[in-house]
């Protein structure tokens, strides 16, 4: 048996123990080293375990506080929904079963007609569902996970203000205390969000790819209290949907029998936040559209006026590896959360990530193998999330759109061992966006032609099913 210490960039790495009579071989590629990771949100939490767990050493540099110990503001943190992929990704370091615990499953959705008639559509077969996560508990929950590690230092107020790809050395500006600091590691990651100063800074190297494109409508959180006897005023295990065309409202349970409300809607229009700002044309704009929701939300006129409107950006670049930086989350891939995905997908991110050095052990191998793989997926899930806006905005209260979703639906109780919807593929499964996509689009072609042109008895047919599909 040997045993090998050997001194790192800032640590001591222990070559594991070899025995068998077998030959030395060292593989210097896994010797510890340090990483500088800008941006300390869910996916720079979570990828700062995954490379703690292979032993390089990560300083988390994060420009807001440490959220543990400040009051989390309103009106800036769409609730989010947790499904398979992210719970994928939770699991490899233990951490899904108690994310679990405080979630609320939505296995379907909820429709409100402006008369307050309600529909409800499931998302997919039983078993199957959502899961209502408040964004900042996760967050906490990733950060104490990481303080565990000896490997994982974090380190809070403190603002990217440049970043040399090539040597691998970034600068902060503590924003508490003015504090100017030098980092130098060998190698960064890029997780500080969909205007990161990591990406900002590949943006000014030659051939990068960006682009960014804003949606014409923004949002803004309202919330639904509980009842007076402190039970959810609403059904809790479904996600509440006010599809109005041109704009809409969502809502997601909390874990205290609140409901997190979100407005969807355009900037500018007689139905645009430009335009609604006094109590008189709240009230008017609320009751005419969301009638039902009204009594429910006694600080409605306060959070209306009070929160924020927030944008909505889709974010694309490439590559996303240059020099000894590379990007994770939305610094790569920023997209709207009209399918619930951009939390699940940056999670993805880390998972793949964690995979290629797996794969490959040598770092700027296993970046370039896992940009590879991870922006056509990327790419998809936001042209799936876009696509989805027009779905829960326009077409859910449509009747050719929710006869075709009862189809399909049909479909998949009848024969889940050989069908899955776009839906299902995209939030009940690992199968990757792009596949998701493509085949999801030619599932949805070929149920409009059953519709039209064959008798949907023949549904409970597996063998007609298999071959219309091509199975």
């Amino acid at each position: 048996i040997l045993q090998l210490y050997q001194v790192s960039t800032i640590g001591l790495f222990r070559l594991k123990q070899i025995s068998n009579k077998k030959p030395l071989c060292l593989n210097l590629t896994h010797i510890m080293r340090s990483v500088t990771l800008v941006g300390g949100g869910l996916a720079g939490s979570l990828v700062a375990v995954y490379l703690a767990k292979r032993g390089y050493e990560v300083n988390i540099y994060e420009r807001r506080p440490d959220m543990r110990n400040v009051e989390i503001p309103a009106g800036r943190s769409i609730n989010l929904a947790l499904s398979t992929r992210g719970i994928t990704a939770l699991n490899k370091v233990g951490l899904a079963e108690a994310v679990l615990d405080k979630a609320i499953p939505m296995p379907g959705r909820m429709m409100h007609s402006e008369a307050g008639e309600l529909a409800y559509q499931p998302y997919g077969t039983d078993g199957q569902a959502i899961n209502s996560v408040s964004r900042a508990h996760l967050n906490v929950q990733l950060l104490q996970l990481a303080d565990e590690n000896e490997h994982v230092h974090q380190h809070f107020n403190m603002r990217c203000t440049k970043v040399d790809l090539d040597n691998s050395i970034c600068w902060f500006t503590n924003s508490a205390t003015g504090e100017k600091v030098e980092v130098k590691s060998d190698y960064i990651l890029g997780g500080d969000g969909a205007f990161s100063a990591v990406r900002s800074k590949m943006q000014r190297t030659p051939r990068f790819d960006y682009s960014q494109s804003y949606t014409k409508s923004g949002y803004k959180e309202l919330t639904i209290e509980p009842t007076s006897d402190g039970e959810f005023a609403m059904e809790p295990n479904a996600l509440h949907i006010w599809p109005r065309g041109s704009f809409m409202m969502i809502a997601l349970p909390n874990p205290d029998k609140s409901f997190t409300c979100t407005l969807f809607m355009p900037y500018e229009g007689a139905t645009g936040f430009d335009n609604i700002n006094t109590d008189e044309e709240i009230l008017h704009f609320m009751n005419t559209y969301f009638g039902d929701s009204v009594p429910l939300m006694p600080a409605l006129l306060e959070d209306f006026k009070a929160n924020p409107v927030g944008d909505l950006v889709t974010v694309r670049c490439f590559p996303w590896n240059v020099g000894k930086a590379t990007l994770i989350g939305d610094a790569c891939h920023a997209i709207v959360p009209f399918y619930g995905q951009g939390m699940n997908c940056a999670f993805e991110d880390c998972v793949e990530l964690d995979a290629c050095l797996e794969e490959f052990g040598d770092w700027d191998i296993a970046m370039k193998h896992y940009e590879k793989r991870r922006k056509p997926n990327a790419d998809a899930i936001a042209d799936l999330a876009l696509q989805n806006f027009i779905e829960m905005r326009d077409l859910v209260g449509d009747e050719k759109f929710l006869h075709y979703k009862k189809v399909e639906h049909d479909i998949c109780d009848l024969h889940p061992d050989i069908f899955q919807s776009q839906y299902e593929m995209v939030s009940f499964s690992n199968i990757p966006y792009k596949e998701a996509l493509d085949k999801g689009a030619e599932n949805t072609r070929r149920i409009y032609d059953l519709i039209a042109e064959v008798n949907e008895d023949k549904i409970t047919d597996k063998a007609f099913v298999k071959e219309w599909f091509d199975l």
